[in-house]
């Protein structure tokens, strides 16, 4: 069978509508439960985010987000892990094509990369931070290379017990990532049309076109969501480069824990901090 063949399988296996949300509530309970038994890294609080639906005026260009309070926030400090669902007036059709976005590997994926460690578990490392641009910090590439990073190092670490299905799912969620690089640069540079970047994610990207439409519209928007992919490189090369250093030492739970001491600043400074040098981020 061909990999379209195998993902049309996988995009099938997914909750219903109105069981979504409840999917991703359990799904973060396993990855917390997973990532403490493994000492995969710390998790500072035993307080989940809120799982609900997305507002209103933020549809339009996410299927799932993490919604956390700034690092001095003292009162409204939830955090509110958002979840598209289908529009009301959608068609059967319609509802089933999106939902295929929601499959059993991708909503893993999503949760690792929104919450359990990615997110949700970087934005509680910031209250305890030692200094103020620390806590305040933020690089794009960093947030979203750490929580894209995660999504790939929770199944080497075993999560899933080699579900294949959970793999393709991440390798359909890197797909997606490695999509934005070249669509994002491609459209501000006048090469690619929305249409033209809308067939290049369901082509390349292998996303249901409800996705590619979305994607393709925020990329008229965000010409640098390329950080995902970019960022998810920096950090594998940090990861190695780490690891040379420490040698019979090494500790990947101490790794990824030093690393969230840093805060969100950019990955070259990152490198500075851990490996005490200036060498190339990729």
């Amino acid at each position: 069978r061909t990999p379209e063949q195998i993902l049309t399988e996988l995009e099938r296996d997914h909750p219903p509508a109105e069981k979504l949300l409840a999917a991703f509530q359990m799904a973060l309970g396993g990855l917390r439960s997973f990532i403490e038994t493994r000492h995969i890294v710390t998790i500072p609080s035993p307080v989940p985010p809120t799982v609900e639906e997305t507002p209103p005026f933020m549809r339009a260009l996410t299927t799932a987000s993490m919604d956390t309070p700034g690092a001095y926030e003292k009162v409204a400090k939830e955090a509110f892990f958002n979840v598209t669902l289908p529009e009301a007036g959608w068609s059967a059709p319609q509802v089933e094509e999106y939902l295929e976005d929601f499959n059993r590997g991708t909503i893993i994926s999503t949760a690792v990369h929104e919450a359990y460690p990615g997110h949700y578990t970087q934005f509680l490392w910031l209250e305890n931070l030692p200094t103020k641009v620390r806590k305040i910090l933020g690089c794009s590439s960093n947030a979203e290379g750490w929580a894209h990073y995660s999504e790939q190092m929770m199944l080497e670490e075993g999560y899933g017990n080699g579900d294949l299905r959970l793999r393709l799912g991440q390798l359909q969620d890197a797909l997606l990532r490695d999509a934005r690089y070249i669509v994002g640069i491609q459209m501000h540079t006048g090469q690619m049309t929305v249409d033209q970047a809308t067939d290049f994610f369901i082509k390349e990207g292998y996303q249901p076109r409800p996705i590619a439409e979305k994607e393709a519209k925020r990329g008229t928007s965000d010409p640098t969501y390329l950080v995902y992919t970019l960022g998810k490189l920096e950090i594998l090369k940090l990861r190695d480069d780490y690891k040379n250093k420490k040698g019979a030492q090494f500790s990947l739970a101490e790794f990824h824990d030093s690393f969230l001491k840093q805060g969100m600043a950019p990955l070259k400074l990152v490198r500075r901090a851990l490996l005490a040098n200036d060498t190339p981020v990729l």
